[in-house]
């Protein structure tokens, strides 16, 4: 009986000892905040993770409701927080920031948060001349729909846990089944 208690505490300390493994990089805020309506235009954008990110391997854009990208320059890190400068913003509207970090161990996050610009940027008088439009509005609509994929909400890029679950009944199980039969014979 003696072993069947301590099969059953060996499988309690695998199941409880798994918690922090799962735990990944999360969004905690952002400047702008999600969902905020501006009437004037941010000259750059911040997202702040519960983690320290790795500036090499981070992406944001941010894209407005004309499909156009309105991100410029590289991506700064400064400890858990990532930035880019912001060119002016073209029509009021929806406008989507996408990202795509690591974290320090290594895993990759990606999703999006949105903010509605109230108020024409002078970005909109640019876009809507004719010189603007004319040849690079085709070659760069593909790039956008492209590169705006990972924006869209996704997973934490983790593992599922079902199997992890499934894999510690399995072996609480057979401990028990091992100790019951030992103490019969």
């Amino acid at each position: 009986m003696r072993g069947a208690a301590v099969t059953v505490l060996c499988g309690l300390a695998l199941l409880l000892g798994a918690g922090p493994a799962l735990a990944h990089t999360r969004l905690e805020s952002s400047d702008p905040a999600d969902g905020a309506s501006l009437s004037t235009a941010p000259q750059r954008v911040s997202l702040t993770f519960n983690e320290t990110m790795q500036p090499g391997f981070t992406t944001l854009t941010v894209v407005g409701p004309d499909q156009a990208r309105y991100e410029t320059g590289d991506v700064t890190a400064n400890g858990d927080t990532v930035s880019i400068a912001v060119r002016p913003l073209g029509p009021a509207g929806s406008y989507q920031i996408g990202y795509r970090v690591v974290s320090e161990d290594g895993h990759p996050v990606s999703g999006s948060i949105g903010f509605t610009l109230t108020t024409a940027g002078p970005g909109a008088a640019a876009a809507a001349s004719p010189a603007a439009t004319a040849a690079p509005a085709p070659t760069s609509s593909a790039p956008v729909a492209a590169e705006s994929a990972p924006a869209q909400p996704a997973g934490d890029g983790g593992a599922p846990i079902w199997p992890w679950i499934v894999g510690a009944v399995v072996l609480v199980g057979g401990g028990v089944f091992a100790a019951l039969r030992m103490a019969r014979g």
